[in-house]
């Protein structure tokens, strides 16, 4: 299912960067965030949370059939139009194919970000225990690429195969 785009649009609405770097943000950015994020404790906490309850919903709803959580690939444009986006998005000639998917996940410019999206699914899959949500990796270019993703999940505490964890690339 591609819901992870739509819970970062719909649900949350703040950069992932944004939210990291919430104290050097402009003093009225930070206010709409405030705003944005009330009832959670960190702009991090905000961002990991919306994703998990919005995860865990479709987890829980098809439980124990399997579901397939396709992660973030937003286009850097439609990053961009995110609260606080503009300053960390390039801008690029054709979004459709630049800074997107597995290329953004183990980039030194995402990775902390992806970091909270794995954060997440370790929520949803281990402390949940919905390990029937299983994860698509998008925008895969290379065969270099999947193994760095995978390695970078598995840093993350992902580990494919571990606790029956499926990891699919398109």
């Amino acid at each position: 299912m591609r819901v992870w785009n739509y819970i970062i649009n719909r649900m949350i609405g703040v950069h992932p960067r944004a939210l990291l770097e919430f104290d050097d943000q402009e003093p009225q950015l930070q206010n709409e965030i405030r705003e944005m994020m009330k009832g959670f404790d960190s702009p991090r906490e905000f961002y990991v949370g919306r994703l998990t309850e919005g995860i865990a919903t479709l987890g829980a709803a098809f439980y124990p059939k399997r579901v397939i959580v396709r992660l973030s690939d937003f286009k850097s444009n439609e990053y961009a139009n995110l609260v606080g986006g503009e300053r960390y998005e390039p801008d690029e000639e054709n979004p459709m194919l630049g800074f997107r998917g597995a290329g953004r996940y183990v980039s030194d410019s995402f990775r902390d970000c992806f970091a909270l999206e794995c954060e997440a699914v370790k929520r949803v899959r281990n402390d949940m225990g919905l390990t029937n949500v299983e994860i698509m990796i998008p925008f895969v270019r290379t065969v270099d690429q999947a193994k760095a993703v995978v390695e970078e999940l598995a840093r993350q505490g992902l580990k494919r195969g571990e606790n029956g964890l499926k990891i699919i690339m398109m």
